[in-house]
């Protein structure tokens, strides 16, 4: 999966009147899928609960593709606003499956089957938002065995919610010391609503092994936008 180096979501137009034109279209935003009886709606991170007025077109492969729940990368074309109970009614342009996952809580038995092994992440390439934890990664491809990447809480919640106001987290990788050379940016999202996030927390302090600059702590802040 090929990705853009960064995604934030904006709008551009090929042209400057008021409103939608069929020339408007977002770069690569994140979303996250709901399958319904009829089709499918997405929650953009941005923009909101959409309808892909086009799902017709891709609902059979969507439904064969995704799940209820899934995390994706898209582009659409936006079209109105407050569509029937949505933000927004919109073309979807594209959809890029995204690799979903919850957080899973580290132990002294299963510590070893994580791995530790160091990966890269650009600047910028790790956010917060739509309640979840949203990284891209340069990977170096596999010739065989599918690496391994999780977001690890502490098996105490005294270790995980600490005293300065931030949830403290671990990212980690396991190639399983299979790596081609050949490398890739791969996406992945973790879900963070199993978390039971006291009031006024400031954020998540997230501990991995950076290939740059060894074992780090980032610190990611939570974001109140409008609305949230």
């Amino acid at each position: 999966m090929t990705l853009c180096a960064v995604l934030i979501p904006t709008l551009t137009s090929c042209d400057d009147e008021e409103g939608y034109s069929i020339g408007d279209f977002t770069t690569p935003s994140w979303a996250t899928l709901s399958i319904t009886g009829d089709g499918f709606y997405l929650t953009d991170d941005i923009w909101g609960k959409l309808w892909p007025v086009n799902q017709h077109l891709n609902s059979t492969a969507t439904s064969d593709l995704f799940e209820d729940g899934q995390r994706v990368i898209i582009t659409f074309n936006p079209l109105s606003d407050k569509y029937y109970g949505f933000d927004h009614a919109v073309k979807l342009l594209s959809i890029q499956e995204v690799l979903t996952k919850d957080i899973e809580t580290l132990t002294p038995e299963n510590d070893e089957a994580y791995g530790n092994d160091p990966i890269t992440i650009a600047q910028g390439n790790l956010t917060i938002s739509g309640n979840h934890l949203n990284i891209i990664y340069q990977q170096d491809i596999p010739s065989q065995a599918k690496h391994r990447i999780s977001l690890l809480r502490p098996a105490s919640d005294n270790e995980l919610y600490g005293s300065d106001g931030y949830i403290h987290l671990q990212l980690r990788y396991n190639t399983y010391n299979d790596v081609s050379g050949y490398l890739l940016n791969n996406a992945v999202s973790f879900n963070l609503n199993s978390l039971d996030i006291p009031a006024g927390t400031q954020g998540i302090k997230l501990k991995l092994q950076s290939s740059v600059n060894g074992e780090v702590e980032v610190e990611l802040p939570f974001i109140v936008s409008e609305g949230n």
